[in-house]
């Protein structure tokens, strides 16, 4: 029996990243999902990898910063699969710039699709969970809201995955007479594209290994990582676990070498 036959999951950024690779593996484990993103073309070619056959893979181009592209994931999730048992409320951004240069445009852009983004996208899931006796919600928060990192300054990305992390908690205890769980996973550095969003592909290959000795592990984190902490709180394995940030860091947390 695979973990997650005849389940039905929507996952916020799926097009790449942490997110695709939670997708694809959702459906080896026999899930049908439903993946978002704001590039269609990128969702296309995501979707093909996800699910070659195309029969239990689904995509909407949104901006998931707007409450109306959560009714309509759950509202195509419903139509296509019938329902919503599981979301993966995964999409972000993340661009460090220093706390006395960012402008409020940039603030709103973090606070909106990291915050607002995922209150609204679990409250949508949520009310589809109640109509099937219950569901999973497992979101991607981050290290730079349980440690500040000088070498990235992120006060807005940090003080909104923070927000994240305090939604989960109180979700937990709210949702919890309607058997819903929700789980966030706290990743350090992980090889994905958001870091192409603002370093062209040379700078990414310079910079990216200069972080692998920040994790006691000696290593940055890669997509399948984050995928497997991901698949066990979304799994009936984690029955028992709701209300929980769990860094998947490489030790950062930790402490210090």
């Amino acid at each position: 029996m695979k973990r997650f036959s005849s389940k039905v999951a929507i996952v916020t950024g799926g097009g790449s990243g942490i997110g695709k690779e939670v997708a694809q593996r959702l459906v080896a484990e026999g899930a049908s999902v439903v993946i978002t993103g704001r590039d269609a073309a990128k969702l296309d070619k995501a979707a093909a990898q996800i699910d070659p056959t195309g029969k239990h893979v689904r995509i909407l181009a949104a901006d998931i910063a707007k409450p109306a592209s959560a009714k309509a994931l759950v509202a195509l999730a419903t139509a296509e699969f019938g329902g919503v048992d599981i979301l993966i409320n995964n999409a972000g951004v993340f661009n460090p710039k220093p706390f006395l240069e960012l402008d409020e445009d940039e603030y709103d852009g973090f606070i909106d699709i990291i915050l607002k983004g995922k209150f609204f996208m679990a409250q949508a899931a949520a009310k589809a969970m109640q109509l099937r006796g219950g569901g999973v919600i497992v979101q991607t928060g981050s290290l730079w809201a349980l440690q500040a990192i000088g070498a990235t300054p992120s006060a807005a990305y940090s003080a909104a995955n923070a927000g994240v992390h305090a939604l989960t908690r109180n979700l937990a205890i709210e949702l919890a007479s309607s058997n819903i769980r929700i789980n966030t996973v706290a990743p350090a550095v992980v090889e994905t594209p958001v870091y192409n969003t603002f370093m062209d592909s040379e700078q990414v290959k310079a910079v990216l290994p200069t972080f692998n000795a920040f994790h006691p592990l000696g290593r940055n984190g890669q997509p399948a990582d984050v995928a497997e902490a991901i698949l066990f709180l979304a799994s009936e394995q984690a029955s028992w676990i709701t209300g929980t940030v769990l860094p998947v860091d490489g030790g950062v947390t930790a402490g210090r070498i």
